[in-house]
């Protein structure tokens, strides 16, 4: 409910003062409310971040017969871009950091996904970190044998590496097919799904935030 309502308002309300208003709320929320380290938030936002940048540079530039200039509206168009494309990755951010894959999934199930793509999702999910488990452990193997030492060895190293993941990668995917098949999959895996309590005072929170972002987005445009 917070994450998926700031990002509607993101889309709905003005760059100022909603989006930015959202902005400040989100990088609170992930940082002093689910307690994600500043090291971590920052990794996983610079790189879509770095995307929109890109882009809101050539929104920003004009080419004319004198060369490079400043766009007319002084680069306001591009600012509002970067702000707003800010905002909506760091609701994103928030629930995938604060929101259990299984559980996302689950609820894309009560809107209506069919199970077979449900399912899918979850064993994709799980698979990215075998396949980064496997990833590390071939990096730590050849760092062993200095096989990052140097520009030229990090590079053939880096080589070797990807050579020797995708065969690796294919035979999992085989073992895990084999394995479901065994076990009669069906297109549905059943998973323990305790309940969670549902916090009113949480609820009302942050129904009252959203609305007052809305409100003072609205009074301010």
């Amino acid at each position: 409910m917070l994450a998926l309502g700031l990002l509607v308002l993101v889309l709905a309300v003005p760059p100022w003062p909603g989006a930015v208003a959202v902005l400040v709320i989100a990088w609170t929320a992930a940082l002093a409310g689910a307690r994600v380290t500043w090291r971590d938030w920052l990794r996983l936002v610079a790189a879509p971040l770095g995307f929109a940048l890109t882009g809101a540079f050539a929104l920003a530039i004009e080419i004319g017969p004198d060369g490079l200039a400043l766009a007319r509206d002084g680069g306001a168009a591009a600012a509002a871009v970067v702000i707003r494309a800010a905002a909506a990755l760091s609701c994103l951010l928030l629930l995938a950091v604060t929101t259990p894959a299984p559980d996302l999934v689950r609820g894309a199930r009560r809107l209506g996904l069919s199970p077979e793509i449900a399912e899918m999702a979850l064993l994709i999910w799980r698979f990215l970190f075998m396949l980064l488990e496997s990833a590390t452990a071939i990096r730590h193997a050849q760092d062993a044998r200095l096989g990052w030492h140097g520009f030229r060895r990090s590079i053939r190293s880096l080589g070797l590496l990807v050579a020797l993941l995708l065969p690796r990668a294919l035979d999992r995917a085989q073992r895990l097919e084999c394995g479901l098949a065994a076990r009669g999959f069906d297109g549905s895996l059943p998973m323990l799904s305790p309940r969670q309590p549902v916090s009113l005072r949480f609820i009302a929170a942050t129904l009252g935030l959203q609305a007052a972002v809305l409100g003072v987005s609205l009074w301010w445009s």
